[in-house]
């Protein structure tokens, strides 16, 4: 089975919801940030920091490329990862592309929990109005490239457990159709 790519904003669920369809998939799980992390040994924050973003978004497109041959997986992207270097048309043409959409205000009240605004390098220090700024502004900046992904899914339900089971099935669900079709 050709890759299948999560794309969507800070906190829609790329890893929580990747892990569980990945499971329920009988798939490989990969974040496309943690493999960057196991090949540099830095973090993402020591990246941005080290190299800069823009420096950063080459090592992620690289990154991108190696990973999108391979089969068999549901790949986590990261946020920006769509919005440079034609990598969303890269993961159309390798796999299926999934737009993980959550409401700006969830994503908001995701990006405000302090387990969110000390692992982020854009939220890091930002009080909860700029939090909320920043998100509506890359949110406009970023919807024409997670628009251009084949699927469009709703990843709002995934604050418990139950709902995170729930809503990978039903995306399971939407995949095998798609991979059917």
């Amino acid at each position: 089975m050709k890759p299948i790519f999560l794309t969507g904003y800070m906190c829609s669920g790329k890893t929580t919801l990747g892990r569980e369809l990945a499971a329920r998939m009988h798939l490989r799980f990969l974040d496309l940030d943690e493999f960057i992390e196991n090949e540099t040994g830095h973090t993402i924050n020591e990246l941005f920091a080290r190299v800069g973003e823009a420096r950063f978004r080459l090592m992620e497109t690289e990154a991108l490329r190696r990973v999108a041959g391979m089969t068999d997986v549901v790949i986590s992207c990261g946020g920006g990862t769509p919005c440079h270097s034609d990598n969303m048309e890269l993961m159309n043409e390798k796999g299926t592309t999934v737009w993980l959409w959550t409401s700006p205000e969830r994503i908001i009240s995701r990006l405000q929990m302090p387990v969110h605004r000390v692992k982020r390098p854009a939220t890091a220090g930002l009080t909860d109005e700029e939090i909320a700024q920043m998100v509506h502004r890359s949110l406009e900046q970023r919807t024409g490239f997670y628009a251009m992904a084949r699927l469009k899914f709703d990843s709002t339900r995934i604050e418990t457990a139950e709902e995170t089971v729930e809503t990978a099935a039903e995306l399971a669900q939407i995949l095998r159709k798609e991979s059917d079709g």
